[in-house]
């Protein structure tokens, strides 16, 4: 687990090449077919195996990534169930499964349950989606400040989707939600069950890591972005919500420039990142894996010390 750019999905496939191990993604924009170059999502193919089509990424099968329409929801409750059914059924196959992903609240979710509370709602998402866009995310958080001040001195206007959920279910049940969360979901995370590895980069570094990375991939982004649209999915389809892909749609409306939007796609990205670290900092008892140079990230090195760790000597 870490931030977006860190290297994780690099890591873990080395990883699984080591140890036998099949990757499951515990990200939330990964899951959506047809979007890649915005997620990260590493080029793989779909392949008929011995246990059925798997997406296969350099020889290893890789886990609710490239299933979803665009235009379908997904959330942290649907992933806990994917995922125990994945992580179940690679084991009785004598396999090693390795979660890998930056959603923190889907890692949280897998290891700590969730709190039993109300489902969806498109019409009321519908509404507050209108408010995030019409009055901006400040808005939309003084919203929920009203509602529950609790609740939003834990969620930052920043994050959009928790704001709307936040508001959505105490709008649901008639009471905040700040009483309805048990306390559970944050409790330490249950190392007698795995290894839990948190990969964290120098700011600075992270920070050049993330620009390359979107001046790079910005063409083929566009492109996949504009496909998209011609094929007729709505620029409010769910997956087109994630990270850096409205902008991108302002970009292709001519509404800002490709530097406008490159400028905000990258400072969306570092706010991100910086909220994952945060969320991730949290598990004092994971194995964390520093790099203050670049030099520091090899594959090989980081692999064996994962492997060794918590070992008897």
């Amino acid at each position: 687990m870490g931030a977006n750019a860190s290297g994780k999905t690099e890591l873990a496939l080395h990883l699984a090449k080591k140890i036998r191990g099949e990757l499951v993604s515990a990200d939330s924009k990964q899951i959506y077919k047809y979007l890649a170059a915005g997620t990260s999502k590493p080029r793989g193919q779909w392949t008929q195996t011995a246990g059925g089509k798997a997406y296969l990424v350099d020889g290893v099968p890789y886990h609710l990534v490239d299933t979803m329409d665009p235009r379908s929801s997904y959330d942290a409750g649907a992933f806990v169930k994917d995922a125990k059914s994945l992580l179940a059924r690679i084991s009785a196959a004598g396999k090693t499964p390795i979660v890998v992903g930056g959603t923190g609240m889907y890692i949280q979710a897998l290891w700590n349950g969730l709190d039993p509370l109300p489902g969806a709602d498109a019409s009321l998402r519908k509404t507050l989606a209108e408010t995030a866009r019409k009055k901006g995310k400040e808005a939309l958080h003084a919203e929920l400040a009203a509602l529950d001040p609790k609740a939003a001195a834990m969620i930052p206007p920043g994050n959009i989707q928790r704001v709307m959920r936040a508001i959505e279910i105490t709008k649901l049940a008639g009471r905040p939600v700040s009483q309805l969360w048990s306390g559970s979901f944050f409790n330490a995370l249950p190392v007698h069950l795995g290894k839990f590895v948190f990969i964290k980069w120098r700011k600075e570094l992270l920070n050049e890591k993330i620009k390359s990375r979107t001046a790079a991939v910005f063409d083929a982004w566009a492109d996949e972005t504009a496909a998209l649209i011609k094929r007729g999915y709505p620029s409010d389809a769910p997956g087109l919500k994630s990270l850096g892909y409205p902008q991108m749609l302002d970009f292709l409306s001519n509404k800002i420039s490709r530097a406008e939007a490159i400028h905000a796609i990258v400072t969306l990205s570092m706010a991100y990142a910086k909220r994952q670290n945060t969320w991730f900092a949290r598990y004092k008892n994971a194995l964390k894996l520093e790099f203050e140079t670049f030099a520091d990230y090899d594959t090989e090195f980081l692999s064996e010390k994962i492997i060794q760790a918590d070992r008897p000597s």
